[in-house]
C-alpha cells in the first residue's frame, strides 16, 4: 500500500519541486495550496506524513501543526522556512513538529528523512531528536553517533554538568550547544569562553567581571561572562588548558553558585549551568598534577564522548552532502553532486582533522570546482591516492606530509604533551622539537 504525503505551501513552484522529488511507486504526493485547506483535507483523509511551509498567507504552518495535534497527535510534520533560527526549530520541536527545515530545501536530506519516517514511523526513527541535531550540524547515523543522540537527550533535561570530551574538529561545541538548545534554559544565553584564547592574566576578569576603578583603565563595571549567561549556560571550551589558580576558583563558583566581581565587595548568585569540553588526556593531566582532581568531579558528573571520523566512517557520505549542499547554495554554484570516485576517496582517507577538516575540504572544493560535479580533481592533490589513482605531478609517498600526519597523530593522542608524543614516536623530546619547528607546528608561544 503507497504511502501518502501531504504538502502545503503557498508557492506553487515549492510544491512542484518538492512533489517531483518524493513521488514514486511507493508514494503517494497530495498538495494543499493553505493551511485552511491543509486541515480540510487532514480530518477527512488518513496521511502518513504533512510537509508544511512555516509562513504562509492566513493559516500558518505552526498553527496547522497546532490544530493538527489537537485530534490526530501521532501525525508527523516537517515544517520548512526561508527563516531559520535554532529558537523557531527549538520551539517546533517542542510543538510536535519531528523536524524543521530551512528553504532552499536540501532534496537529499528530505528524502532521507521521509524514507526514515515512512518506513520506521516518526515515533521509532531515532531515540533522540536527531533531525534537531541535522538542524545544529551534527549529523550522523552510524550507531556510536546515535549513542551520542540518545545521551544528549538524556542529560539536556537536566542541570548536571557535563564534560564532552574528543579531538580536535569532532564537535564538541556543537554537542554543547545541542545540549543547550534542547535544554529548559533553552531561551536563555548560551556562552561560550575558549579558555586557550584569552590571557592567563584576562581570564579572571572575563570570567568574574569587575568594578569601576578595580585596575588602571577599568572606567566603568564590566559583567563577566558567567554573569553574563544568568539562567542559561556556559560552555567552557578547552577546559584542560585553564589556569591551574582560576580552577579553584572556578571551583568555588561551581560549589556556592555565587561570584564576586573583582573589587566587588557583595555576592552575586548566579544561576548558569556549566558545560565543559577538552581534546586533553584529562586523566594524565590529573596524574601529573595539572588538573584539580575536586574541579574535574564537579565538572565530570556525566562525560559524552564525541568519536572521532575513522571511528564512524560510514557518517561521510551524509556529512560530505551535507557540506556540499550548504556551501553550493551559499557560493551559487550549478554543481549537481559528488561523483562516486571523489566520494570514495573521501570514505578511504583517515581524517586526522576530523569533521571540521571534512568541512573545509568541501568548502575548497565546491569553490574551486570547474565541472557540474565534484571529481577528484576538484579535492587536494594527496586525495587521488585514496581514491587509487595514480598521478605524475605528485610523488605517491610525500615524505614530509607522512611525518606531519604522523607526529600530529603523536600529539593529538597525547594532548600536545611533546615529551609522551616523543615516546610514542621513538625519538627523544628535543629531536621531536625540531621536527615540530621544522614542520611548523610549534605553538605561536613555543617558536
Amino acid at each position: 500500500m503507497a504511502h501518502a504525503i501531504l504538502l502545503v505551501d503557498d508557492e506553487v513552484n515549492t510544491l512542484k519541486v518538492l512533489s517531483a522529488a518524493l513521488q514514486n511507486s511507493t508514494t503517494q504526493v497530495e498538495t494543499a495550496r493553505s493551511g485552511e485547506e491543509a486541515l480540510e483535507r487532514i480530518k477527512k483523509q488518513k496521511y502518513d506524513l504533512v510537509i508544511s511551509d512555516f509562513k504562509m498567507g492566513g493559516m500558518s504552518g505552526e498553527e496547522l501543526l497546532e490544530k493538527t495535534k489537537t485530534f490526530n497527535p501521532d501525525l508527523p510534520f516537517i515544517l520548512l522556512t526561508a527563516y531559520g533560527t535554532i529558537e523557531l526549530a527549538v520551539n517546533a520541536m517542542r510543538k510536535g513538529a519531528y523536524t524543521y527545515l530551512t528553504k532552499p530545501v536540501n532534496i537529499n536530506l528530505l528524502e532521507s528523512i521521509v524514507g526514515d519516517i515512512l518506513q520506521n514511523g516518526a515515533a521509532k526513527v531515532i531515540e533522540a531528536d536527531a533531525s534537531l541535531f541535522q538542524y545544529l550540524n551534527i549529523i550522523g547515523k552510524t550507531p556510536v553517533m546515535q549513542e551520542v543522540f540518545t545521551l544528549i537527550k538524556r542529560v539536556s533535561k537536566t542541570d548536571a554538568n557535563i564534560l564532552v570530551l574528543g579531538e580536535s574538529g569532532t564537535g564538541k561545541e556543537l554537542v554543547a550547544r545541542a545540549i543547550h538548545y534542547t535544554s529548559l534554559r533553552a531561551d536563555k544565553p548560551f556562552i561560550p569562553i575558549d579558555c586557550t584564547t584569552i590571557p592567563g592574566e584576562l581570564m579572571e576578569s572575563e570570567l568574574f567581571g569587575y568594578e569601576k576603578g578595580a585596575f588602571t583603565c577599568a572606567d566603568e563595571r564590566k559583567l563577566g561572562l558567567i554573569e553574563m549567561a544568568q539562567g542559561g549556560t556556559t560552555f567552557f571550551d578547552e577546559i584542560g588548558d585553564l589556569d591551574f589558580t582560576l580552577q579553584k576558583k572556578l571551583l568555588r563558583f561551581l560549589q556556592e553558585k555565587e561570584i564576586r566581581r573583582i573589587s566587588g565587595k557583595k555576592k552575586i548568585q548566579v544561576d548558569v549551568r556549566v558545560l565543559s569540553a577538552t581534546n586533553r588526556d584529562i586523566e594524565a593531566s590529573l596524574e601529573s598534577g595539572e588538573f584539580r582532581s575536586d574541579l574535574f568531579y564537579r565538572l565530570n558528573v556525566i562525560s559524552i564522548r564525541i568519536p572521532p571520523l575513522r571511528e564512524r566512517m560510514d557518517d561521510i557520505p551524509l556529512l560530505a552532502n551535507h557540506y556540499f549542499e550548504y556551501f553550493r547554495q551559499k557560493n551559487k554554484k550549478e554543481i549537481r553532486e559528488i561523483d562516486q570516485e571523489a566520494m570514495n576517496a573521501l570514505k578511504s582517507y583517515d581524517w586526522p582533522g576530523n569533521v571540521r577538516e571534512l568541512e573545509n575540504m568541501m568548502e575548497r572544493a565546491v569553490i574551486l570546482c570547474q565541472y557540474d560535479t565534484i571529481n577528484v580533481e576538484c579535492l587536494p592533490k594527496k586525495m587521488k591516492f585514496f581514491a587509487g589513482e595514480e598521478y605524475p605531478e605528485v610523488r605517491e609517498f610525500n615524505l614530509p606530509e607522512i611525518e606531519k600526519r604522523t607526529i600530529l597523530k603523536a600529539l593529538d593522542k597525547t594532548s600536545w604533551n611533546q615529551s609522551r608524543a616523543a615516546g610514542l614516536l621513538g625519538i627523544s623530546r628535543k629531536q621531536l622539537r625540531t621536527k615540530m619547528k621544522n614542520l611548523e607546528l610549534l605553538p605561536t608561544s613555543e617558536k
